[in-house]
């Protein structure tokens, strides 16, 4: 037991070794392991005065100064845990997966914390949420990214901000999207490799993320609700004639639209490539064959 307890140990160590060096100062160097050890190793309390039991530091205080209260610039580790990804996972065939993570939280004092729809509880509920992004290859995935969103019942108040410590430059409100963009910016300038962007329908709803992928010219596929207007790209917006006080009142597409709900295009299509989709609503034979779309088919803002 031993034996393997030294192995997993030294693995550890050569795991950690590029982003010892990037925290400089000795005493992070020799903390940061500990608190690793501390949170993947056993036991079920991931608090420091526990790990710190559990690692036979003695007293706490140093491991508690490097998370709490040490002063030091987390970008040099940031950008080597890209560089070591990238390394792992990198590629082509690559995918960058954006999402959320929810943490469930008591109280009103944890920053960002608010009454929002928390995906650990399938509800809203009060909690933190943060704007997460996964590289992925095959069945290994590496976080590159977890940005605490702030909403808007925290960015309105400085003196609370400033109460939590929020450092200056992230008191500007952003929503998630944004943030999830920048993060995009960030990953793409320190070289990491991927194929394709996805996310789930939270993020692929919206136009301006959308545009936003496109005009990185990156390759995407991402959810959509089903209440959403898809097009033909040949659509022409007409307004009808309205006879005396009645009829419709806004422009209508000169068309028939699909089922499929979004503010896309789609690619001309020969017939063995039309594929039959399973949630289009109830039509006839003639009508169905019209108004079948492709999963395959391109989506663009």
């Amino acid at each position: 037991m031993g034996g393997r307890t030294s192995d997993w140990k030294e693995e550890l160590g050569r795991f950690l070794k590029p982003f010892l060096a990037r925290l400089g100062h000795k005493a992070r160097r020799q903390m940061c392991p500990l608190y690793v050890s501390g949170l993947i190793g056993p036991g079920d309390r991931k608090s420091i005065q526990p790990m710190a039991e559990r690692l036979a530091l003695g007293e706490y205080d140093q491991l508690h100064h490097f998370i709490a209260d040490g002063v030091w610039d987390a970008a040099p580790v940031e950008t080597e845990l890209l560089v070591q990804a990238d390394r792992l996972i990198g590629g082509s065939d690559a995918v960058l997966v954006v999402d959320d993570t929810a943490i469930p939280k008591k109280g009103t004092h944890s920053v960002g914390v608010a009454p929002q729809y928390c995906s650990a509880l399938g509800k809203t509920a009060n909690c933190q949420t943060l704007v997460s992004l996964t590289l992925a290859r095959g069945e290994v995935p590496v976080m590159l990214a977890l940005r605490l969103f702030l909403p808007e019942s925290w960015t309105s108040k400085r003196a609370r901000l400033e109460r939590a410590g929020v450092p200056t430059e992230y008191r500007t409100a952003r929503t998630k999207l944004e943030m999830a963009l920048a993060e995009i910016d960030r990953i793409i300038a320190a070289g990491v490799r991927f194929g394709c962007v996805l996310a789930d329908a939270g993020y692929g709803m919206s136009a301006p993320f959308r545009q936003g992928l496109t005009a990185r010219k990156l390759a995407w596929a991402v959810g959509i609700p089903r209440h959403l207007k898809m097009y033909p790209a040949d659509v022409q917006m007409i307004r009808p004639v309205r006879v005396g006080c009645r009829g419709p009142r806004h422009i209508v597409t000169h068309a028939l639209l699909t089922d499929l709900a979004c503010d896309c295009h789609c690619a001309p299509l020969n017939a063995a490539s039309v594929e039959r989709c399973g949630w289009s609503r109830h039509l006839s034979d003639g009508e169905r064959d019209k108004r079948t779309v492709t999963p395959r088919s391109h989506l663009a803002a």
